[in-house]
């Protein structure tokens, strides 16, 4: 078929003569119905060339864009009609020609019936998210779809959601990347046996369309590309170019989309070279096409590694397969001129000639093939199409059109390869782009999707050559960016290394080559090719050495860097991804036997390239001073190769180790590196700035420490068991600069170094020999041992969040070891050492996660100080583990004070490492040891406790390691090498310990204590008396061998590496240099050195015993335990030693050494009767003294500051408990004082500024801290009690019609509908939504003082978190958010008793008393018209309280600014303040009491601010309710004599609750309490007259004539008005009267579910009717009186309130059950009122009987508010609403949120919603919570709440299964709701409580 397809495609055919086009575009479907028929025919000759001639015309290339040529016209050469209007013309031909005639769309549908793809292969670009299944993956670069990730099963399995950052495809039903078990529903079965054979002539005209149309593509291409001048495309062009073709290729996008058929003709179209060939050879006279040939053969030029003008260089070599050099290089190399890179890429060549010359030739022998030099060939379209692609940087359609083909196995192949020949120019082009980033995100979607697949990696390997080219690729990227190396030898230094400051490093650009390089690595076949090859592995090490010593620190001696450079972030990344972890996957090939060939290559080349670097850099044997490089690639791969070696391959140490020499350089570097960490942590770099800090601390950081530190410590620990103990020892106290410091001397003085950093280096020093003798990390741990040794020392520092010890916890890198984080290993291990403590609240408000803390054993037996240092970046770290190992003993009761670092038992030493221990063994360790517990003992400065416990330490591990039995004698051989020292007879420490030492030679400045004394006969020379043994005759010859020669550290080091060195250099003209190089001698200033003798006569036992006696500060404290208890030298594991301080350390160590040799036992029981008083040291000079008492003194002011601390957080706390006590006086009336005397005495208030108490007064007046603001919390009650669920389907959506705000808005306006607004504006309440909520923290200010405490905020600097000028503050004592001072009204704390005394008037006297006190207008005790700043203040914070809300929350009535409105709105805050009381009470008063709520009231105030401005508004006497509700009125008709106006509400339709405000407000304050229960009682009859209204509209017509009935009969009894029956009876028949009960139709019966009516329910229904007026008014009783609540329980909480409100009569017996209506006490004649009511109703029902009837119904029973409810699984929100697109603008928003109160979804930051300024999630706060808005963001699972004008983040509701939040998804581990959290994020909205608990707020600036 192909090749029928090429035929007819042929050479290029004449031009046809144009044909009228609009006819054309007519008939296109005919035109290809025609040729379709056509090329049917067997000889379909003529109709492929009538097709060609077609084609030819319709795609032809020179419409478009024929101007690009010419630059920037591009864009207004669009061809016919505007841009872009001839494309769309091609592609409807394309489109018809495709379907042959037919419609596109069925065509379309045809070919995806034959798809037999059992792949998925969708592919995506950046931010999609999608799943990562470690259980089925098989390679760790697989990826699912949500899609396909749902569809499977992986219940249990080890996955994560990621957002994918560069973009994949989903490899579902790919099971060369997965398992099969993976796989989802959809692409399980598919199998191509199913599908049904492809009909031939379907697909006929693509295969003749496409190659066309792709050639048209490619012809596009070359047009656009114009070589720029100075080699950087402008981006300008480009993306013109681009978009003109959009439409094309997402043409050809489509096309892939249909599946594998048309796929299949596609990978014919694009791999066949004939076509291709045809196509663009046959050029002909087309100019246009000439042209754009041109322009391609340009951009080819510059595709080679080499410049074509190099070809001369070795023109005659034809490239071919076989060639084996890298002829470029080889020729360049040895004709001295450099194959040059690419000109771009020049460096400067001056100082670097010959260094190139040596590197090239260097690389001669590695590569195989030619071509990867060579500009490119292509063959094919796809070949040139992935060529443009990369000249075009890689435009995401066209990368996803490629990706897209991927479900095409011949396709993938042939597509690798062309990727791979392109894989030179991608990293030239990669190197010169700007927008790397984007660039390296696209490669690296397409390579992963390559090089993932082992199968084709290997393929490729093996055919195309892939590791040589990678490696040469690499190995070119990084030469661009060489500099000379100045480490050791900066003018003769022939190494190079990077230079970190270059883009290419800065910016990880070489980011994508290497992560395909350790991709390919990681597949087993392919690693093995490298490791064999010999000629790679040299390039490869090569590669390596350029990151050897880079970014190297130099340390600033005098001033401090101007600029620090932060070049280091660089290195470090470089060194870990392009040396650490290949390496890493190469030694995860290396795990067994078979493959120790491997190893053995590596270590060669790897010490072949070590060799040559010392050389490089002019290496002898010191280091140069004060400079340090952290990084050591080189080493590193020594070491780890050599450890995988002796591990898993049994390989032999030695066989692979080279000679001393070599060691002795090995270990110079790391051991610099171990010191300069201590200088960096004595603050010796300081002037380097912290970046140095930040080098040391990455250098040891979790992610970095198995790749740096880790190594170079294996690698000291190696040359150390292989070197001379004494030679190695004096080493590393030479490095740390200490050698002075180690004198009996009680001064000395140090030529290199600092007195204050003395004592810090020497701690460095033994620190860094504890770890490297202690650490087994390589030499004999297994894996799960290393895993949790790692795990114990994390979780000793601190408890731990499951996320962090993943984080914290070194992984190997290779992801394919099998140790991963979140592996069962990890698992299995993390149970055993750690106790998980469940997520808890803090009362502060601030979550906690689930934590794992380490269990009792682990700290009892595992704890590990050494692994704990070697591990913390931070040195606070170390303290934190030790205080809590001393918490733990002490809680335990194991030891009391405070605890030294326990001695770990180690695990056993590999045998190939045994030498190692021979440190503990030589003779200079024990000198420096003898010495040390001398100084400490003699009190010499610059001694800590730290280092005596790490001299302990280590004469510990000398003893536990000692050899396997002392020969007694081996003190009396004394070789002839022994003699030079007589220090100590033998190495073994076990019989040194007892060696007694009695005079020692010390040189000490002519000033010190020491000189005086004359040299006794036998003397040991002090250990390192100086450096300087150049610079001293040496007086004591050997003849005197009782006095032997002065001993020094050194010198003894000197001459053994002058020994070695002489040994292995066989040629004698080997010139060494001088060893003391001039560096290192002394300053001439220096005192004079003379040389005196220091009587000692110790031994280290003896030593230790006056230690022990000097620790516990008793004489003789030390007793030898075997005496008493034989027992213990048999089993002498004792629990008692594991822990405790210094004294118990020191009993253990001689318990040890006693276990060791009888002669050891002998002298320690021998010192001990002795018992020698501890020597006084000789004398201490005064400066000693001095610094020893400022140190004494320091720690006594720590602890007298720890003390004071601690008192005074006591008294803090004791004051803010009292605090909260002295809350508002009014509730806490002095009950006993108002009995026993009842004089007025004034309420006296503390200001908490100027701390005086005093009464409130008119002049001063003080108030209460109060936090103001709009809620709407009591609005989202609902009265169902299912509880809304968030949606998560589009079906599911939540309307607002049932909450409370919505039914309290429908009432109003149907209310003002029909009746005169200002009477309707007193019917009801409003606040429900914006309503003003006020709450105190109880403490109370002069108003005056609170003025200047704003004046002081405003002018202060600090950046706040509130806003002064909104008039915000913190409360000056509890600093709890404030926004206003409400005054306290001037008064007697005991008004309430005065007014509480019972009054014998009756009821009808009372009514007169209220109506005649609300008809005074403003009788106020303050009279308004005189100004007092009191009536200030009172106004000032009623404004305040209005501006709380927004204006549409308090304008209701139709005349805008009517007082009205404001009357409303003052009595609806009330009416908001205590029904939000009530729902914090619960929804009812059955607790009782004085709720916490109540103590922090300030209720009583706020009615006294509303009381005021109310009585400013008289209500008219007509118009007062008061009237109606207490008198009949004579002449009803009068009121339907005004028609024309609306008449008033009547006053059955009133809300009872608002009257009762109305009624109280409009009362002079303070309120007499007779009078109070009269306006209760008189309400309570219209309220139970509402009831019954309600319960006879809601039974149906039969009940209703029943009730009317029954009740008639006992209308004439006594208690009549009492009786609930004949007032139903009553008001059924005068409503009937009306059209009330009329015309009601069968629905309206279903809307009123009508009641089943017994007796109980009855009165059921009228309690629960009446009882919320009873809680609110108790509630309102309890505050302006002060009475206690009485609890009850729930059945009977309508009685207890009734009587307890005085309605009911006192003398009312409950032995028959309680009968609402007994609370009655009706003012008038109960019938009389009740008809006046019901008349008005009638009146109104005569023309609005439906609205009539529904105004009656009124829905009492509100339920509390609640959140929504949410799903148990984020996945379900996450996977809904991530993809839900915003109503506004159609788009999927970048930042989700949905409100958790309402289940709105909004774009956060989303632009497109934005209006006036506000983005979306601030204006819905303001809608939905009138300011307040809980959101939960998407992306995130975070919670953000909005208040006001401030955020902050609440936290997540979902934590995972190890009850964790995971911020923005990243860790993407499944998330389950957690209720209690749920709960408190509720609890907090509903006690409006956010401002309080959460402390981290800022402004939003209306962005959010």
């Amino acid at each position: 078929m192909a090749a029928a397809a090429a035929a007819a495609v042929g050479g290029p055919q004449p031009p046809q003569p144009e044909l009228p086009a609009p006819g054309l575009a007519l008939d296109k479907a005919a035109t290809a119905a025609h040729l379709k028929a056509a090329l049917s025919r067997p000889d379909n000759r003529a109709g492929a060339e009538e097709l060609q001639a077609l084609l030819e015309r319709v795609l032809s290339a020179e419409r478009p864009l024929a101007a690009a040529a010419d630059g920037e016209e591009a864009a207004a050469a669009g061809g016919g009609g505007g841009p872009g209007a001839a494309e769309e013309e091609a592609l409807e031909w394309c489109k018809c020609l495709l379907a042959g005639g037919g419609g596109y769309d069925e065509f379309c549908a045809a070919v995806r019936a034959y798809d037999p793809a059992a792949l998925c292969g969708l592919v995506w670009t950046a931010n999609f998210v999608a799943y990562r299944c470690r259980t089925c993956g098989i390679s760790p670069c697989m990826s699912l779809c949500a899609e396909c990730f749902h569809q499977g099963d992986h219940t249990g399995h080890d996955f994560n959601m990621f957002r994918s950052q560069a973009g994949g495809a989903c490899d579902c039903g790919d099971s060369n990347v997965m398992r099969e078990s993976g796989f989802c529903k959809r692409h399980q079965i598919k199998s191509s046996s199913n599908i049904p054979c492809v009909p031939k002539d379907l697909l006929m005209m693509s295969e003749f369309v496409l190659p066309r149309f792709i050639f048209c593509l490619i012809q596009y291409l070359r047009e656009g590309y114009n070589e720029p001048a100075a080699d950087v495309p402008s981006e300008k062009d480009l993306n013109k170019v681009l978009q003109l073709l959009e439409p094309q290729i997402s043409f050809l996008e489509d096309l892939t989309k249909m599946g594998g058929a048309m796929r299949s003709v596609l990978t014919q179209v694009l791999t066949n070279q004939q076509n291709y060939k045809d196509l663009t050879s046959g050029l002909g006279e087309n100019a246009c096409a000439k042209k754009s040939h041109e322009k391609y053969l340009i951009a080819l030029k510059s595709s080679g590694l080499t410049y074509p003008e190099d070809k001369l260089v070795y023109g005659l070599q034809e490239p071919s397969a076989g060639t084996s050099t890298l002829a470029v290089q080889g020729f360049a190399g040895a004709t001295g001129t450099l194959g040059q890179l690419d000109s771009s890429d020049e460096e400067d060549q001056d100082g670097s000639q010959g260094l190139g010359k040596r590197k090239r030739v260097k690389l001669s022998s590695s590569t195989k093939d030619q071509s990867i030099m060579d500009v490119l060939k292509h063959k094919s379209f796809l070949e040139e199409l992935l060529f443009w692609t990369i000249k075009y940087e890689f435009p995401q359609k066209m990368v996803t059109f490629l990706l897209n083909m991927l479900p095409d196995q011949e396709y993938k192949v042939a597509f690798t390869k062309t990727f791979v020949q392109h894989y030179a120019f991608i990293m030239k082009t990669l190197k010169k782009s700007h927008e790397s980033d984007t660039m390296s995100n696209r490669i690296v979607h397409i390579s992963v999707q390559l090089f993932s697949n082992e199968e084709l990696a290997r393929q490729v390997t093996e055919e195309c050559q892939l590791l040589d080219i990678m490696v040469t690729v690499l190995l070119y990227m990084m030469e661009s960016c060489l500099i000379k190396s100045e480490l050791q030898d900066e003018e003769n230094s022939l190494h190079v290394v990077v230079n970190c400051g270059e883009a290419l490093l800065k910016n990880n650009t070489y980011w994508p080559l290497v992560s395909d390089f350790i991709n390919i690595l990681s597949h087993q076949s392919v690693a093995k090719r490298f490791l064999e090859d010999h000629g790679l592995l040299v390039t490869w090490m090569n590669f390596v050495s350029f990151f050897q010593g880079m970014n190297l620190n130099k340390r600033e001696l005098n001033e401090h860097v101007e600029f620090e450079s932060q070049t280091y972030y660089a290195a470090f990344a470089a060194e870990l991804e392009a040396c650490a972890q290949p390496m890493w996957g190469l030694l995860s090939h290396c795990k067994v036997r078979e493959t120790q060939e491997y190893t053995r290559n590596v270590v060669r080349y790897c010490l072949e390239a070590l060799q040559d670097w010392f050389d490089a850099i002019n290496f002898v044997d010191e280091p140069a001073p004060n400079q340090v490089t952290f990084h050591l690639p080189l080493h590193r791969y020594y070491a780890m190769f050599l450890s995988k070696a002796v591990k898993c391959q049994e390989l032999d140490l030695d066989s692979v180790l080279p000679d001393q020499e070599m060691l002795m350089k090995l270990m110079i570097h790391p051991l610099q590196i171990q010191a300069s960490l201590a200088e960096i942590h004595s603050n010796m770099w300081v002037r380097n700035g912290l970046q140095i800090k930040g080098q040391a601390m990455t250098y040891v950081q979790s992610h970095f420490c198995n790749s740096m530190i880790d190594p170079d410590i294996y690698l000291l620990q190696v040359c150390a068991s292989r070197l001379d103990p004494d030679y190695f020892i004096s080493s590393v106290f030479e490095r740390f600069k200490v050698v002075d410091l180690l004198t009996m001397a009680s001064q000395h003085q140090n030529t290199v170094l600092d007195a204050e950093h003395e004592r810090s280096m020497l701690e460095g020093a033994l620190t860094f020999l504890v770890i490297l003798l202690s650490l087994r990390l390589h030499l004999g741990m297994s894996d799960d041992e290393i895993l949790r040794a790692e795990m114990v020392a994390q979780l000793c520092m601190n408890d731990r969040t499951h996320s962090s010890l993943i984080h914290h916890i070194p992984e190997n890198p290779n992801p394919k070891s099998g140790i991963i984080p979140g592996s069962y290993s990890f698992e299995s291990v993390l149970s055993a050492v750690a106790d998980f403590k469940a997520p808890v609240f803090e009362p502060g408000g601030s979550m906690q996660q689930g934590m794992y803390t380490p269990k009792a054993e682990v700290w009892d037996q595992e704890f590990d100080p050494v692994m704990v240092i070697l591990r913390t970046v931070y040195r606070r770290d170390v303290q934190s583990a030790m205080d809590r190992y001393t918490a733990f003993l002490k809680q335990s009761g194991k030891f009391p004070g405070n605890p030294w670092p326990p001695y770990k038992k180690r695990t056993p030493l590999h045998p190939s490492y045994k030498g190692l221990m021979r440190l503990l063994h030589c003779k200079t360790l024990h000198i420096v040891l003898f010495t040390l517990l001398y100084k400490i003992l003699m009190d010499h400065q610059n001694l800590s406790e730290h280092v005596l416990c790490m001299v302990l330490y280590l004469i510990e591990l000398g003893l536990e390691n000692s050899a396997e039995e002392e020969s007694d004698e081996e003190a009396s051989v004394c070789g002839p090498e022994r003699c030079h020292d007589s220090w100590f007879p033998g190495s073994n420490l076990v019989s040194n310990m007892r060696h007694f030492i009695n005079y020692v030679r010390v040189r000490v400045p002519e000033t010190a204590p020491e000189v005086k004394r004359d040299s006794p006969a036998s003397t040991s020379s002090d250990s390192l008396s100086s450096l300087h043994s150049s610079r001293r005759p040496k007086v004591l010859q050997r003849e005197n061998s009782g006095t032997a020669q002065v001993f020094s550290l050194v010198a003894e080091r000197r001459k053994k590496f002058q020994e070695i060195i002489n040994r292995s250099s066989s040629e004698a003209n080997q010139v060494v240099r001088p060893k003391t190089s001039n560096k290192w001698s002394a300053p001439g200033s220096a005192p004079q050195l003379t040389t005196a003798i220091l009587e000692i006569k110790e031994s280290i036992l003896s030593l230790l015993i006056k230690l022990h006696h000097k620790l516990s500060g008793k004489q003789n404290s030390y007793y030898p335990p075997w005496l008493d208890d034989i027992e213990i030298l048999i089993q002498p594991e004792i629990p008692k030693y594991n822990h405790g301080d210094g004294i118990t350390a020191v009993e253990r160590i001689l318990l040890k050494a006693a276990l060791q040799s009888r002669m050891n036992k002998r002298i320690i029981e021998e010192i001990c009767r002795k018992v020698t008083p501890p020597v006084p040291p000789k004398k201490i000079t005064a400066a000693e003294k001095k610094t020893l008492d400022k140190e004494e003194r320091r720690q006594k002011a720590r602890e007298r500051q720890q003390k004071l601390l601690a008192e005074f957080a006591s008294r803090q706390k004791s004051f803010m408990e009292t605090a909260m006590d002295v809350d508002s006086p009014e509730n806490d009336i002095p009950m006993e004082i108002a009995t026993a005397e009842p004089q007025v005495s004034e309420a006296v208030y503390d200001c908490v500024i100027c701390g005086q108490s005093g009464p409130s007064s008119e002049d001063r007046p003080t108030g209460l801290v109060v936090l103001l603001q709009a809620s709407s919390v009591l609005g989202q009650c609902r009265d169902n009690i299912e509880p809304k669920k968030l949606p998560i389907t589009e079906e599911e959506q939540i309307y607002p019609w049932d909450t409370c705000a919505a039914v309290h808005d429908v009432r109003l306006s149907l209310l003002q509908r029909y009746f005169k607004d200002s009477s309707c504006l007193l019917a009801v309440s409003i606040g429900w939504e914006g309503g003003v909520y006020v709450q105190t923290c109880g403490h109370t200010l002069h108003i005056d003082c609170h003025k200047s405490y704003m004046e002081s905020l405003r002018n202060d600097q600090v950046l706040q978190g509130f806003s002064v000028d909104k008039g915000e503050f913190t409360c000056p004592l509890c600093r709890q958010f404030a926004n206003s001072v409400l005054p306290c009204y001037p008064g007697s704390n005991v008004e309430s008793n005065l007014w509480q005394r019972p009054s014998n008037k009756s009821v009808q006297d009372l009514i007169k008393e209220v109506e005649e006190l609300q008809g005074r207008p403003g009788a106020f005790p303050v009279s308004i018209s005189s100004e007092t700043n009191l009536s200030k203040e009172m106004e000032s914070v009623m404004k305040d309280i209005k501006n709380t809300t927004q204006k549409k929350y308090r304008d209701y009535s139709k005349t805008p600014g009517s007082p009205d409105n404001d009357f409303l709105f003052m009595y609806s805050v009330a009416r908001t303040n205590l029904e939000l009381e009530l729902i914090h009470r619960g929804g009812n008063l059955c607790s009782g009491g004085a709720s916490t709520a109540g103590k922090r009231s300030c209720l009583n105030q706020l009615f006294h601010v509303l009381a005021l401005h109310m009585r400013l508004y008289s209500i008219d006497s007509e118009y007062n309710p008061w009237r109606k509700l207490t008198q009949l009125v004579e002449e009803m008709n009068s009121q339907q004599g005004n028609e024309e106006q609306q008449p008033e509400v009547p006053i059955l339709y009133h809300d009872v609750t608002s009257l009762l405000l109305i009624q109280i407000l409009m009362m002079p304050q303070p309120l007499r309490k007779d009078h109070f229960t009269c306006i209760v009682k008189v309400l309570f009859t219209l309220l139970y007259t509402q009831a019954l209204v309600a319960l006879s509209v809601k039974c149906n017509e039969e009940d209703r004539l029943a009730w009317k009935h029954t009740g008639a009969l006992k209308k004439n009894a006594c208690d009549a008005e009492k009786s609930y029956e004949v007032l139903l009876s009553f008001v059924i028949s005068e409503l009937s009267k009306g059209k009330l009960y009329h015309e009601e139709g069968t629905q309206e019966c279903a809307m009123v579910s009508p009641v089943a009516l017994s007796p109980e329910s009855m009165e059921k229904y009228l309690q629960d009717f009446c009882l919320p007026f009873l809680r609110i008014t108790s509630l309102l009783q309890h505050h302006l009186f002060g009475e206690d609540l009485p609890s009850c329980q729930e059945e009977e909480e309508f009685s207890v309130l009734s009587s307890c409100l005085g309605l009911l009569p006192t003398f009312y017996q409950t032995e028959h059950p309680f009968i609402s209506a007994s609370c009655l006490d009706w003012p008038v004649p109960a019938f009389d009122i009740i008809s006046q009511w019901c008349f008005e109703i009638n009146s109104f029902t005569e023309r609005h009987a439906e609205q009539g009837k529904a105004l009656l119904i009124q829905e009492s029973r509100w339920k509390l508010p609640h959140l929504l409810q949410l799903p148990e699984n984020y996945n379900t929100i996450f996977q809904y609403y991530h993809r839900k697109t915003c109503s506004v603008c159609t788009k999927v928003p970048k930042d989700p949120a949905v409100c958790l109160v309402c289940g709105t979804f909004v774009c956060l930051k989303g632009l497109c919603c934005k209006q006036q300024s506000y983005c979306e999630c601030v204006l819905h706060s303001q809608n939905c919570g009138a300011g307040t808005g809980i959101f939960l963001l998407i992306n995130a699972s975070v919670i953000i709440i909005i208040r006001g004008h401030r955020f902050c983040l609440w936290g997540s509701v979902y934590l995972d299964a190890h009850g964790e939040e995971d911020r923005d998804l990243r860790r993407g581990k499944p998330l389950y709701i957690c209720k209690e959290r749920y709960k408190v994020l509720e609890q907090q909205w509903i006690s409006h409580t956010f401002d309080h608990i959460n402390k981290r707020w800022g402004p939003h600036y209306n962005g959010l």
